[in-house]
């Protein structure tokens, strides 16, 4: 990495609370946030409304992890509406890419007839998930993603849940802003955990899980 910017840099930054972000897609500084108060989502009050419950459950979407992740990345940067500019910028798409290479990135992905209409990235450490960004080209195709990997925190024993900054659209869902130094122990115990992340997860027992939200 040229820059002096490297995937053990990064996870080092992610382990003491700091997350790089571009100005834009073709500006190649980056950075570095340390964001007080913080957003997270707690797992054990996470709250699925009732359409979105049917709607996760309903088979129209078929959920995977980590299938195609560089794709998930660039559905994420790509320009919608309301978002025109994006934070993704090369050097974040290459360093992320070599993290889930190493097994430290992760994607939770939507399709529909084998499409990708949408999902979510993040970065899986110890027991903290730090969500990076998501992207629907349907309804409802991000939020499913969230729903199915708050469910997999949840059955393999994360802790943590990182969004970074509190959105309404998160709040729906349970999401709050807590002060900074709350979030830094909540991560130190966190970060020291063993590895929680598994792509194995049994269709009935994520079922389960989604239902008991």
């Amino acid at each position: 990495m040229s820059d002096g910017l490297t995937p053990e840099l990064m996870l080092s930054a992610y382990a003491v609370g700091l997350f790089p972000m571009a100005e834009g897609e073709d500006d190649p500084t980056l950075s570095w946030y340390d964001p007080d108060p913080r957003g997270v989502l707690p797992l054990d009050t996470f709250h699925v409304p009732k359409r979105l419950r049917r709607t996760v459950l309903s088979g129209r979407f078929d959920v995977c992890v980590d299938r195609d992740f560089a794709a998930v990345m660039r559905g994420c940067a790509a320009p919608a509406q309301g978002r025109e500019s994006t934070w993704i910028n090369s050097r974040i798409y290459q360093i992320f890419c070599a993290l889930h290479d190493m097994g430290f990135a992760h994607s939770v992905e939507c399709r529909i007839q084998d499409e990708l209409v949408g999902g979510l990235y993040g970065v899986a450490l110890g027991g903290v998930f730090f969500g990076e960004s998501m992207f629907s080209r349907v309804t409802d195709a991000s939020k499913v993603a969230l729903v199915h990997l708050v469910a997999r925190m949840r059955l393999n024993g994360f802790i943590l849940l990182d969004t970074q900054f509190g959105t309404e659209h998160l709040a729906r869902f349970g999401g709050v802003e807590i002060p900074a130094a709350h979030y830094k122990q909540q991560l130190e115990r966190a970060v020291c955990m063993q590895p929680c992340w598994s792509n194995t997860v049994a269709p009935d027992m994520l079922e389960a899980e989604i239902r008991s939200m």
